[in-house]
């Protein structure tokens, strides 16, 4: 089972932006959209691997900053075409003062 990790404390993130912080060996952009709420996916596109938290947000949608590819914040997918490549999500959760994302963990083998 994989962990939750602090990556940012309450009011690091203002609401309405965007920072990328390292979770193990991703980069991931973490979106407060507002109280405690807050989302999760991976910080490069994967077009050209500009940074996803650099991009404009409207709503749940972030637009890449290089080439305007929309990702949704909530679950990583492509808006643009939604069968193509999309980015991964992480679930996130406020524990006192402190954003916590968890980390993917290894695959699993499939019986």
């Amino acid at each position: 089972m994989s962990e939750f990790t602090t990556v940012a404390k309450v009011g690091e993130i203002p609401t309405g932006g965007a920072r990328a912080f390292s979770l193990g060996d991703a980069m991931v952009a973490i979106f407060h959209r507002s109280g405690d709420e807050y989302f999760a996916i991976d910080d490069f596109c994967p077009h050209m691997g500009a940074s996803l938290a650099e991009g404009t947000v409207e709503g749940t949608v972030v637009t890449c900053p290089w080439h305007a590819w929309r990702y949704d914040i909530c679950n990583g997918t492509w808006k643009d075409n939604p069968r193509g490549p999309g980015v991964a999500s992480y679930e996130v959760r406020v524990s006192g003062d402190e954003i916590q994302v968890r980390e993917k963990g290894p695959p699993t083998a499939e019986a």
